[in-house]
């Protein structure tokens, strides 16, 4: 069996598959699923070394399960990272980093453009508490050292943002938190570790909805954040005592994603990167929005920090909100549904949907519009999905 210093050497792809942690006497080639609530010890003496901390081991499924320890060990190994947690969905991710490292009298820096639930954390849970937040336009990078403060512990961004495929600069804004004290905290999961790696550009903690690309297949959810060693025994703790675990049952399934995760983010990419190019110019539609194509506001950056274009492509269609939905209703292959990431391509309105909950200015502020659609695209034959959004496009004339 590899150890942890032989499997970094190799290959992402390999990495993904032969991350595994060793498997009972019955030697099973595939990972058992450990379905216990607790595990245990072979003498007090043990239990009690257990629960302080001097010796490692099992001791509870709310604080580890070897089925989320192997899912843990992966996501590692892809981000680069020293340690991780897993949670129950990607929001649990979210909110419990936030409420592990904040406390009353902490300031939190934000890009603006975000997932809309992460948005009620933010500025529902968080006030109570007694925290401050701030949000950083994501247009004016320039200025955003103007809003830090002596009191500011953490900077929280998506990259690319969801849906509007705004990008930021890891690397120049890791370098200014440093400078500064400030955690930076990098939500990865429209990229995935495949795409990007933002720990290796001087990210503290990396965040992903494992519900996305991790799983693939539209069947569980679940959250991690890995990084820094320290900084997950901080968040580590919160999570055991307030109960965000993982099942073990979405870890193993999570495990055996992450075996294809390579093979299927490169094709999502591929499908995407054509889908992008055939769709420009195309009548019917104002702007098409994707990282790789030259006309993305931000390509020069995203050809540096990514090293494929994603596989969410958002349009601009001619008109307004009518438009929109004739066109989500005209799609034959797409299924209209709010996730992303799943091997079946998806289409969405997210003016009413997924950011429905901000007000008509704070979709307007990160470029959220009536007449904005968002794709994710799977894994059909890209000749068909092309065929597919032309046959929706007519329709709507």
């Amino acid at each position: 069996m590899l150890d942890k210093e032989e499997l970094q050497k190799l290959a992402l792809q390999t990495q993904s598959i032969r991350t595994v942690l060793p498997h009972s006497a019955e030697q099973e080639h595939s990972s058992a699923i450990y379905l216990t609530s607790s595990f245990k010890f072979n003498s007090a003496e043990q239990a009690a070394a257990r629960f302080n901390k001097s010796e490692p081991g099992n001791i509870y499924g709310r604080y580890t399960n070897p089925n989320t320890n192997e899912f843990i060990a992966k996501v590692c190994s892809l981000e680069k990272a020293e340690a991780g947690i897993a949670t129950a969905s990607g929001m649990a991710a979210i909110f419990t980093c936030f409420s592990a490292l904040l406390q009353q009298g902490d300031h939190i820096i934000n890009s603006n453009a975000l997932f809309g639930p992460t948005y009620k954390i933010l500025d529902k849970q968080l006030p109570k508490w007694g925290i401050e937040v701030d949000y950083a336009p994501i247009d004016d990078f320039d200025n955003w050292q103007q809003l830090f403060k002596p009191n500011t512990k953490v900077f929280y961004i998506e990259t690319p943002s969801n849906p509007a495929l705004a990008l930021i600069d890891i690397k120049k804004l890791a370098q200014l938190c440093k400078s500064r004290g400030v955690i930076l905290i990098v939500d990865n999961a429209f990229a995935s570790p495949i795409v990007q790696q933002p720990l290796l550009m001087g990210a503290d903690l990396v965040i992903h909805s494992a519900t996305k690309y991790m799983d693939g297949q539209g069947r569980i959810l679940g959250g991690v954040i890995v990084g820094n060693q320290a900084l997950i025994d901080q968040i580590a703790d919160f999570a055991r005592f307030t109960g965000s675990t993982l099942s073990a049952f979405n870890s193993w399934i999570l495990s055996k994603s992450l075996e294809t995760l390579q093979l299927r983010v490169e094709k999502h990419c591929d499908n995407a990167w054509q889908i992008a190019q055939a769709l420009e110019n195309t009548a019917s539609i104002e702007a098409v929005r994707y990282p790789f194509l030259e006309s993305h506001p931000q390509y020069e950056l995203a050809k540096r920090q990514m090293s494929h274009g994603g596989a969410i492509i958002t349009l601009f269609l001619k008109g307004g909100q009518t438009q929109a939905f004739q066109f989500i209703n005209a799609v034959k292959i797409f299924s209209i549904t709010a996730n992303l990431g799943d091997a079946k391509s998806t289409i969405t309105h997210p003016a009413t949907t997924t950011h429905s909950s901000l007000a008509p200015e704070q979709q307007q502020q990160i470029g959220i519009t009536p007449n904005m659609v968002r794709l994710s695209i799977g894994l059909e034959d890209a000749t068909d999905l092309i065929a597919d959004i032309k046959q929706a496009i007519a329709v709507i004339g």
